[in-house]
């Protein structure tokens, strides 16, 4: 059965708790959702209340799910064209 966003393509760039929460909703609809996130830190709510250093807070897995991932320095130029490149649909 088709969704009422398939064939959109997402680029979630939000982070702590309204942007993330809307872009899943953005998911459930259909939307192919990619989370994209800092080279250097990635989204900060995966630190709060993580239960160890290199775990990653369930806050953070649930805003999240349903969604895709990448990590892009937007601030080399390598990364600005691959971010330029996913917006595209390439």
């Amino acid at each position: 059965m088709a969704k009422a966003l398939d064939g959109i393509r997402i680029l979630d760039m939000t982070h702590v708790q309204s942007g993330p929460t809307c872009t899943q909703i953005l998911a459930w609809f259909g939307a192919d959702v990619i989370k994209v996130g800092a080279a250097w830190r990635g989204d900060i709510t995966r630190g709060h209340c993580a239960i160890s250093p290199m775990s990653t807070a369930s806050i953070s897995t649930m805003l999240n799910c349903n969604k895709r991932s990448i990590t892009i320095n937007t601030k080399h130029e390598k990364g600005q064209r691959s971010f330029s490149q996913a917006d595209q649909g390439v």
